[in-house]
């Protein structure tokens, strides 16, 4: 369902102290934004309207997390959620901010300067394969190669979903894209770790009787990439035709 426009959401953001007003102006300096820059800096890309990073942030305020969406409408919700759980707990949200930002131009927003330990996907769209729309897919392997270039070796991406499809295409995609598959599973609640914070999606769809499900993959090397931009392929391949 389309969510509807919101004219008090921009407003409201722009007087909200977490939030990020101009991100494309920060590249190289996202960590200087926080009360501790010199804490592990850690994204949720598509946070949506707020229920992992709400429980995320406040529980661990040795990290630094900034949720990213991409419009106002959404994010004004994330804010008000991130805003009451800070505010419950009686602590400042001084290690957490949120941003309006495409993801898929976040290059513009970030820099390698930007070192990021963890990024989170929770639910992202599982975009279909047809009409070639699955290369807008936030686990594919030309997002993953964008997110590389924030993450030292080592630094880990944890994924969550309901979408069988997407998560079996997943699967082949972190390798690809240079990534070792950690820890996976077909169905997070059947043995349900410690860790997990449940987010509304996932409620929602385990009360559908939709197994969620989840990996954790580490950067490896870039020795251990292997996935060509189909184009780039093409003109390699047309070059070896012209020797």
């Amino acid at each position: 369902m389309r969510m509807r426009f919101k004219p008090y959401a921009r407003p409201e953001l722009l007087a909200c102290s977490f939030h990020v007003h101009e991100p494309l102006t920060h590249a190289g300096h996202w960590r200087e934004l926080f009360a501790r820059p010199d804490q592990p800096f850690c994204l949720e890309l598509g946070c949506g309207k707020g229920g992992f990073l709400a429980q995320l942030a406040p529980s661990d305020p040795t990290r630094n997390f900034l949720g990213i969406d991409i419009t106002d409408k959404v994010l004004i919700l994330a804010k008000r959620k991130v805003e009451k759980a800070y505010l419950e707990k009686q602590l400042p949200p001084d290690n957490v901010l949120i941003a309006s930002l495409d993801i898929e131009r976040m290059s513009g927003a970030f820099s390698p300067a930007d070192r990021v330990e963890r990024i989170y996907i929770n639910f992202c769209n599982p975009w279909s394969k047809n009409a070639s729309s699955h290369k807008h897919r936030l686990t594919h392997p030309r997002q993953l190669l964008q997110y590389r270039t924030l993450m030292d070796e080592g630094a880990e991406i944890w994924f969550k979903t309901d979408d069988d499809d997407l998560f079996r295409d997943s699967l082949s995609y972190f390798p690809a894209a240079g990534f070792e598959i950690t820890w996976q599973t077909f169905d997070l609640h059947a043995d349900e770790p410690a860790w997990n914070l449940r987010t509304e999606h996932e409620g929602m769809f385990s009360e559908q009787g939709i197994p969620i499900k989840a990996l954790i993959a580490r950067k490896g090397p870039d020795s251990a990439v292997t996935w060509v931009e189909p184009k780039e392929l093409a003109r390699r391949l047309d070059g070896e035709d012209e020797e």
